[in-house]
């Protein structure tokens, strides 16, 4: 088995986490979005901006997913993009909480765990793009 060979279930697992993983971000944000008063009041202290960009990034999640499982260059370029988006909107989050906003402890995990398996996701994505 060659070292490339090796590589390719861990690559196909992250590839599958990221498309899983974007579907349960959509379901879970658009609930909460559009689920009418009852879902936004069981959510908490929504931070706005943080449950808008997780919601769109989820659709990202999925496409990101499928490019790497096609082992396509773009898809780690994507990655890339939703690491430092995700990185960016913590960033904002953390300022919003230094601030004094209103904020769920739950989304400062989320958020937390977003980054790192993007990260992750990245850097498994840059072989791929190293390989071709």
């Amino acid at each position: 088995m060659t070292d490339t060979q090796s590589k390719r279930p861990a690559s196909a697992f992250v590839a599958l986490f990221a498309i899983v993983f974007g579907l349960m971000t959509v379901l879970s944000g658009g609930i909460v979005l559009f689920g009418g008063s009852a879902a936004m009041e069981a959510a908490g202290n929504v931070v706005h901006f943080v449950l808008w960009f997780n919601f769109l990034a989820g659709f990202s999640y999925v496409v990101a997913g499928y490019g790497l499982l096609q082992r396509r260059r773009w898809a780690y370029w994507l990655s890339i993009a939703i690491f430092a988006g995700t990185a960016m909107v913590l960033t904002a989050f953390v300022a919003h909480v230094m601030l004094g906003g209103t904020y769920e402890f739950r989304t400062v995990v989320a958020m937390m765990f977003r980054t790192i398996v993007w990260a992750v996701i990245a850097k498994v994505a840059s072989g791929i793009a190293l390989r071709g």
